[in-house]
């Protein structure tokens, strides 16, 4: 009998450490399914696994969410879906400095943010150094942007961009990276060479600000990636060996 109970117990504790990932909400899911997403996006979804990253987020209604350069806003209109009207994203944008030529275009983000379908979206623009956020965020989120702020033309300092950071999230909030992976010891020079970053760089700098690591998922985990090449690659662009941490601001 208590041969049979132990082994029932092991079988559940592999059980549990195999379902790691949970399954996305309803409201997620929902956001995901969202007939009005461009099919420019929507074609990008089996790759980018959306509603498993944003359930591994917690992104949930009501939230405010921050979407940290959103680009052209794939990630942003599925988390405007998912917090609802009681809910808010700002999708913060980088100032240029003063002395910059003028765009040849608006950032396309602030058309998604203009458009009534997604109402709670507010477009956040300041340096990355000195943005403020309107009110504190339950989820701080970055997708394949980290290694972009070790850019030698940006010429940031990414101690200053994290501690903004920190401060913009609420206590006992997250603080959300996707990134392409680079091999361990891969110094952070290869941000410019082929857009990857070291997991182990990230982690560090990210803690050095305050926050704790909490957990990471291995849905965008590929060892097949060749990390010689950059991941703008057309052989592997899509594919590459992305990971996704989650830390949490204490309180």
């Amino acid at each position: 009998m208590k041969r049979s109970l132990l082994l029932a117990a092991c079988a559940a504790f592999v059980m549990s450490a195999a379902s790691v990932e949970a399954a996305p909400s309803a409201a997620v899911v929902a956001a995901v399914a969202d007939k009005g997403r461009p099919e420019a996006d929507t074609k990008r979804d089996a790759d980018r696994k959306p509603a498993e990253m944003l359930e591994f987020a917690g992104v949930k209604p009501g939230q405010k969410v921050a979407d940290f350069i959103p680009g052209g806003g794939y990630f942003t209109r599925i988390f405007a879906k998912t917090v609802g009207s009681e809910g808010k994203v700002y999708a913060v944008i980088n100032q240029p400095p003063p002395n910059a030529p003028p765009p040849a275009a608006p950032p396309p983000i602030r058309a998604v943010a203009a458009d009534p379908t997604y109402g709670n979206i507010e477009v956040v623009q300041a340096g990355f150094t000195a943005f403020a956020l309107p009110e504190p965020v339950d989820v701080f989120w970055t997708a394949q942007n980290y290694h972009d702020l070790h850019l030698k033309r940006f010429n940031l300092d990414v101690a200053s961009v994290n501690k903004q950071i920190f401060n913009a999230v609420k206590p006992g909030g997250y603080y959300v990276i996707v990134d392409h992976a680079a091999p361990a010891g891969t110094p952070v020079e290869a941000a410019d060479t082929v857009h990857r970053i070291d997991p182990a760089i990230v982690k560090a700098e990210v803690e050095a600000a305050g926050f704790k690591f909490v957990d990471e998922s291995k849905v965008l985990r590929n060892d097949k990636d060749d990390y010689s090449k950059t991941v703008f690659d057309p052989s592997l662009r899509g594919h590459t060996d992305q990971f996704i941490y989650r830390f949490k601001k204490p309180g």
